[in-house]
């Protein structure tokens, strides 16, 4: 799940992906709060999924097992 969200991630803000870690931070890869909101909607689209914006989310890693949890 990691690496799709890396991907979008990639494609989306045109970060490279490499540089895109599990513990990356959103403020690491130069991203504000409403550009994870934006994100956090892309997500949602992609993977047909509710993502509840919360203080668990701090870090790349964070969003992919959320979004793994959900899909079960």
């Amino acid at each position: 799940m990691f690496d799709k969200v890396a991907k979008l991630l990639s494609d989306n803000r045109g970060i490279e992906i490499d540089k895109i870690t599990p513990t990356s931070t959103f403020a690491d890869l130069g991203l504000d709060s409403l550009d994870v909101v934006d994100l956090l909607m892309v997500f949602e689209d992609e993977f047909k999924v509710t993502i509840e914006l919360n203080d668990n989310i701090k870090t790349v890693g964070d969003v992919a097992n959320l979004i793994q949890s959900l899909k079960k």
